[in-house]
């Protein structure tokens, strides 16, 4: 698998991320042993969790398969914290007391001395964004972690905490919904990674599923769409609008021979600024199937059909006057 700079720093992280949501809950740990190895044999490295993944569970799951099942040393380990509530002055949130026990909790349930990319998993608008930046700073002087970034980050939030951050913890990355389906980040996130030299990292590339065709004609009963837990996940991205660009997408991928999700996937994969798709998977077909948009690159006429199905309005002052 190639591998990219993440944002302008010297982290090398595989172009697609494997993503852990659904692990020590919907995904035991069998069939997460089974993906792992699946993503490193097809050279992946950067896998991403969050201590708020089944509260907890999903750092579990991951760190109990490194070392032994996959060398620590062979994967990029990403995490994040503030998502995360618990009673007590220190239960959550983007202050310096929470993210530092955060911190501490996910090292402790990933059994490791240190993350390596670690991520505010929110903007927090009760704490001074200098506190917040501080402790990302205080993490990587401690060795705890080796870089920093964010996630759900608006294009003036991701500008101002790129501003503000030092040079010693700079922000290298900004993990974002990102997908045919949703392009929203288009008009100001993008931009504002750019300037910053920040890399993308999008999540639900696969417009929550609904990119792969599969709900083009109902709802398979072993989908998201159908579970009651995701079903309203799913359900944003069931428009007219998502309806046209699926038959885009699909006939685009009987063009090339190939699946409607790895046309998708793609597609987003090469989108300016984008380093690595998040790709969460039921089971380890399924991860299969996405790892063969490895092998595919879009034609130019294709990338622009694209483009145009899936535009969004721009309008001032992101266009310009």
């Amino acid at each position: 698998m190639e591998k990219r700079q993440l944002g302008r720093s010297g982290l090398r992280v595989s172009r697609m991320a494997l993503g852990t949501m659904t692990w020590g809950g919907d995904t035991d740990s069998e069939e997460a042993a089974s993906q792992l190895v699946a993503f490193v044999d097809a050279g992946g490295t950067l896998v991403d969790t969050a201590d708020i993944y089944g509260e907890g569970e999903s750092e579990r799951v991951l760190g109990a398969l490194l070392g032994d099942l996959v060398p620590r040393d062979d994967i990029v380990l990403a995490t994040k914290a503030v998502a995360r509530r618990t009673d007590g002055p220190f239960g959550g949130g983007a202050s310096r007391g929470a993210l530092l026990s955060a911190l501490d909790g996910s090292l402790r349930r990933l059994g490791t001395d240190h993350i390596d990319l670690w991520q505010l998993h929110a903007w927090d608008t009760t704490v001074p964004v200098d506190e917040t930046l501080g402790a990302l700073e205080y993490a990587v002087t401690s060795g705890k972690a080796r870089y920093v970034g964010v996630s759900n980050y608006s294009g003036w939030q991701l500008a101002t905490a790129a501003a503000r951050s030092s040079a010693v913890a700079p922000l290298v990355s900004t993990q974002v919904e990102y997908s045919l389906l949703e392009r929203g980040i288009d008009r100001e996130v993008v931009p504002a990674a750019e300037h910053h030299g920040i890399g993308l990292l999008p999540w639900a590339p696969l417009g929550r599923g609904v990119l792969t065709g599969k709900y083009r004609t109902g709802t398979p009963a072993d989908s998201r769409g159908a579970s009651s837990v995701f079903a309203g996940y799913v359900e944003h991205h069931r428009t007219d609008r998502a309806a046209r660009i699926v038959q885009a997408v699909a006939t685009a991928a009987d063009g090339l021979g190939t699946s409607p999700l790895a046309v998708a996937l793609a597609w987003v994969r090469d989108r300016p600024g984008v380093v690595a798709p998040v790709v969460g998977a039921r089971d380890t077909g399924q991860l299969t199937g996405s790892l063969t948009a490895e092998d595919i690159t879009l034609p130019p006429a294709i990338r622009s059909a694209l483009d145009d199905v899936s535009a969004i309005e721009v309008g001032y002052p992101e266009r310009g006057l």
